[in-house]
């Protein structure tokens, strides 16, 4: 008994208080990302490493093995990549489902600012980082620098403490969750293959009977789960990415499901799912002239879409809105703080190395676009951090709502 004691005192409670804390999230996606990037460029372990993550289960490179008559992804990358990140947009459409009706975002007053500043903060990193590459083979990447990290931004964000007002924190997770959605929209409309007729109808067939489901509050069993694998699996085989189906699942889950849900998910992903993600995708060996090889038109794109289109979109639209009186700044905020909060919006991380491997089909260039995204998150995450901790002038930068 003193042993279990002991045991639970010194492992269990800190592990406990670690898992629960915000910060802990981007500490552990660092942690592991430096960790891959040591590993993958270590001679001794790089080949071995990378072999990991690229192992075919077929021996082949197609994307699909074939077991009987299902087609199932081929490789380690792609089960993460396919069918865990499913389980991350699972968790983050309830997130949203749950805001949209209950939350920051369930009505027109409480989201239109988030809303505004989340589209523009979504718009300009596009425009820029098409500018950088009109004419170039690499337009395909101008989703990349969309994307907040809303695990990274947050993380943050609890990082600094009272120096950002609760209103603003509020203010940032919301518009992080609809970039979030402007993200799964753009992969569903844009990156997804040929489409699928067949399997598109027998998503539809399992949508609609998920839906009736919901309708006659039939309540949530085994049942649903699996008409949510079924989901997926139809979505993997039909030319739009198979990750769609996890929110596509979440939005057919009952409002009083969604709470206790999302507890169950939450450690799974963000101390799962999440690190392995972040293991197989930033396997990137550094090229010997590295300065030279990233110096292209899509990471400066890249790089100057998030740092510099992210403040600017998000500010230039909450200054729109609120200039024209639709809405009013977060309670306890003045714009020195909303500028902050636009540079921590530039934290693209997770998601644009996402969109990433979606947007290039050549490995070199997924490489030094995810270097591009990790050296502008890092940039962000320094100047933001530093935004905040500074001594500022309020004056003319004051105005209370």
């Amino acid at each position: 008994m003193q042993l279990f004691s002991f045991f639970k005192n010194t492992f269990l409670h800190p592990l406990q208080e670690f898992i629960h804390d915000s910060r802990s999230i981007g500490i552990i996606l660092l942690s592991t990302t430096a960790l891959s990037l040591f590993l993958v460029n270590l001679s001794a372990t790089s080949n071995w490493y990378q072999s990991i993550w690229h192992f075919s289960f077929d021996g082949t490179e197609s994307h699909h093995i074939h077991i009987g008559f299902l087609f199932l992804p081929n490789s380690v990358l792609t089960v993460i990549n396919d069918f865990l990140m499913a389980i991350f947009f699972f968790l983050a459409g309830m997130e949203i489902k749950r805001e949209l009706a209950h939350g920051e975002l369930s009505s027109f007053k409480q989201s239109l600012l988030p809303v505004v500043a989340a589209i523009g903060g979504m718009i300009v990193p596009a425009i820029i980082y098409s500018q950088f590459n009109k004419g170039t083979p690499f337009m395909s990447g101008w989703a990349v620098p969309m994307a907040t990290d809303i695990a990274f931004t947050l993380g943050v964000a609890s990082l600094l403490g009272k120096r950002i007002p609760l209103a603003l924190k509020v203010f940032i997770t919301a518009l992080a969750i609809i970039d979030d959605l402007g993200a799964i929209v753009v992969i569903a409309l844009f990156y997804g293959g040929q489409l699928q007729l067949l399997y598109l109808i027998l998503a539809a067939c399992i949508m609609g009977i998920l839906w009736f489901l919901n309708k006659k509050k039939i309540s949530f069993g085994w049942y649903n789960w699996i008409l949510g694998i079924l989901l997926w699996y139809a979505m993997y085989n039909s030319g739009i990415h198979a990750t769609i189906a996890g929110v596509l699942f979440a939005f057919m889950i009952p409002e009083n499901k969604l709470t206790t849900l999302e507890m169950k998910f939450h450690s799974p992903v963000y101390f799962l799912i999440m690190p392995l993600f972040a293991l197989a995708n930033t396997a990137i060996v550094f090229p010997i002239n590295s300065l030279q090889s990233i110096n292209t038109t899509y990471s400066w794109g890249i790089l100057f879409g998030l740092l510099v289109g992210k403040p600017l979109g998000i500010v230039g639209a909450c200054f729109f809105v609120i200039k024209n009186k639709f809405s009013d700044l977060p309670i306890g905020t003045n714009w020195y703080q909303v500028i902050g909060a636009g540079i921590l919006a530039a934290i693209g991380f997770t998601m644009s190395i996402f969109l990433s491997t979606l947007a290039f089909a050549n490995h070199q260039e997924q490489d030094i676009a995810k270097i591009a995204v990790l050296i502008t998150s890092l940039l962000a995450i320094i100047i933001g951090y530093i935004w905040f901790v500074l001594p500022k002038n309020d004056t003319g930068l004051q105005e209370q709502s």
